[in-house]
C-alpha cells in the first residue's frame, strides 16, 4: 500500500485525505483508516472510539448541517456523496465553506466545532465516521440551516428535491446560530500557591480545589464532565514533608500524590486532554553533579516516593507535561518570607548550606508552562526551575538579609544533619536540588535569574 496524501482547505484543520484505492475483478480495498501513516502524513492522533455508518437508500438523501462537539474522520464505504463543511468556531474563520465529492478513495478530517454534511448522489450509499467521543444522548450542539443564503452551499441536487428530515429543515441561519467555543481549561488545586499564579497565565479557567473537586474521591471523579477540558492542570499536591512520614499522613500523601495523578492520567486517556502535572526533585535522592529529565527515580522519602509514583502515572498520558520543580516559592507562607520576617525582627538563623539547588518561583512554573502549551513543544517531562548560579539555603538567606538592609554575617551555617539532629521523625532530603535546564531551554524559554525574581518577589512584599 502507498501512502494517503493531504490537501489542506479553507477551514483550518479540515483536511481531505486521498486514500490508496486498490482494484482489481473482485472489486476494491483500501486502508480507510490507518493512524501510522495518517498521523506520519500530520493528521492529528484523535483517538477515535466509535465508528458509525449511515446507510441512505436514496438519491439526494442529505443530512447536516451538523456540529457535534468532537472530531470526525467521514468517508464513504461505497457509492458517492457531496460533502459540504461550514466553520461553526467562534473566531476569524466563522462561516468558511469547503465542498468536496466523497468516493470510497476520498476521506476528510473534520475537528471539533466545524459543521458536518452531505448529499448523497445515487441510491444505497454507505457513509462512514470515525468519532473521538462516545455518543450521548441529548447532547447539545451548534446546527446549521442547509439552505442558509450565506454560506451559499452548491447542492447537486436542489434541497427542495431532496431527502431531508424535519429536524434538519428547521435548523438556525448563519446570523442566529451558536457558535462553537473551544475546549476549556481546568485548575486543579486552584487556591495553593501554583494554583493562583496559574489563573494569571491562564484566564477564564476553570477553577476547583478539593471541596469542589476531590480528585481521590471515585464519585466526584465519575460525575465530572471531562469531556468539557482540552487542558487539566493539576496543581494539587500534599507537600507537608515531614508529616508525611506518619501513618496518617503517609496514606494522604500516596493519595494526593500518586494516586489522584493516576486517575487523571487514566482521564487524559480516555478523553484526550493534554495533562499538565508538577513533580519534584525530591523524586532524586541528591547525589548526582546535576539532575536531567532521564535520571532513573531514586526517591528518599514517603513524600519523595509518592511523587515518584505520581511521576510514573502520569507518563502514561499520552498527552502530558510533566514540570520538575525544586524550592517553589509562591504566595502565603514559604522560606523566603520566613527568613525576611526574622530579618525584620533582628534574629540571626542558623541555616543549612549543604543543600544546594535553585529557587523556583510560581510565576516562573505558571510562564513555562504557559509556553510549553502555546509553542506545542514536545509531550514529556521537563525540568523548571529559575536559572542563575546553584545556591545553598543559607547563602539565599543572607541574599534576603542583604536585601532587607541586614548584614549577611548574621546568618551562619549549619549542616542537614545537625539541623536535623534533633527531628528524627524528619523526612531525609536529597542535598543537591540542582537540575539541568537545557531541555526546556532548547524549547526556547529562557528562565529567568533566581536572584532576580528574588529581588522584585520581596519588593512586591515591601
Amino acid at each position: 500500500m502507498t501512502l494517503p496524501t493531504l490537501e489542506a482547505t479553507p477551514i483550518p484543520g479540515l483536511v481531505v485525505l486521498r486514500l490508496d484505492l486498490r482494484e482489481d475483478a473482485r472489486g476494491w480495498f483500501k486502508e480507510n483508516w490507518q493512524r501510522e501513516k495518517m498521523v506520519a502524513l500530520g493528521l492529528p492522533d484523535f483517538g477515535p472510539v466509535q465508528n458509525n455508518m449511515s446507510f441512505n437508500a436514496k438519491r439526494g438523501t442529505t443530512r447536516g448541517i451538523h456540529t457535534e462537539p468532537w472530531d470526525k474522520f467521514v468517508s464513504v464505504a461505497n457509492g458517492s456523496a457531496f460533502g459540504a463543511w461550514v466553520d461553526m468556531r467562534d473566531g476569524d474563520s466563522y462561516g468558511a465553506v469547503f465542498t468536496v465529492e466523497l468516493d470510497p478513495a476520498t476521506a476528510v478530517f473534520v475537528p471539533r466545532g466545524v459543521g458536518n454534511s452531505y448529499q448523497t448522489l445515487e441510491d444505497g450509499v454507505t457513509y462512514s465516521y470515525l468519532v473521538n467521543e462516545h455518543w450521548r444522548p441529548a447532547t447539545p450542539y451548534p446546527a446549521l440551516d442547509l439552505a442558509d443564503a450565506t454560506v451559499a452551499i452548491p447542492w447537486p441536487i436542489p434541497l427542495d428535491e431532496a431527502e431531508i428530515s424535519e429536524k434538519d429543515r428547521t435548523n438556525p441561519s448563519l446570523a442566529d446560530a451558536e457558535r462553537m467555543q473551544p475546549k476549556k481549561t481546568l485548575i486543579i488545586g486552584c487556591r495553593g500557591q501554583l494554583g493562583r499564579a496559574l489563573q494569571v497565565d491562564f484566564p477564564g479557567s476553570d477553577l476547583v480545589d478539593l471541596d469542589e473537586l476531590d480528585v481521590t474521591d471515585v464519585d466526584a471523579v465519575a460525575a465530572w464532565p471531562w469531556h468539557e477540558y482540552a487542558l487539566v492542570l493539576n496543581a494539587a499536591a500534599y507537600t507537608a514533608v515531614d508529616a508525611a512520614e506518619t501513618p496518617e499522613g503517609r496514606r494522604t500523601a500516596w493519595a494526593a500524590n500518586a494516586g489522584a495523578p493516576a486517575t487523571l492520567a487514566g482521564l487524559s486517556r480516555e478523553h484526550g486532554f493534554t495533562l499538565v502535572h508538577y513533580s519534584s526533585e525530591y523524586v532524586f535522592d541528591g547525589t548526582a553533579e546535576e539532575h536531567t529529565e532521564d535520571e532513573p527515580l531514586s526517591p528518599l522519602g514517603v513524600y519523595a516516593q509518592t511523587k515518584a509514583a505520581g511521576d510514573i502515572a502520569v507518563a502514561t498520558a499520552p498527552k502530558h507535561y510533566l514540570l520538575r520543580t525544586s524550592w517553589v516559592i509562591g504566595e502565603g507562607n514559604n522560606f523566603v518570607r520566613t527568613m525576611k520576617r526574622l530579618a525584620d525582627n533582628g534574629v540571626s538563623p542558623s541555616v543549612v548550606a549543604d543543600q544546594v539547588g535553585r529557587l523556583t518561583f510560581t510565576t516562573e512554573l505558571s510562564r513555562a508552562t504557559r509556553h510549553l502549551v502555546d509553542a506545542g513543544a514536545a509531550h514529556g517531562t521537563y525540568n523548571l526551575s529559575n536559572g542563575g548560579p546553584v545556591m545553598s539555603w543559607a547563602e539565599i538567606t543572607r541574599a534576603i538579609f542583604r536585601l532587607a538592609g541586614r548584614d549577611e554575617a548574621d546568618v551562619t551555617s549549619t549542616t542537614t544533619a545537625e539541623y536535623f539532629a534533633d527531628k528524627p521523625e524528619a523526612s531525609p532530603r536529597p542535598l543537591n536540588s540542582a537540575m539541568s535546564l537545557a531541555k526546556i531551554e532548547a524549547t526556547g524559554f529562557v528562565p529567568e535569574d533566581a536572584s532576580v525574581a528574588l529581588e522584585r518577589y520581596l519588593s512586591a512584599d515591601a
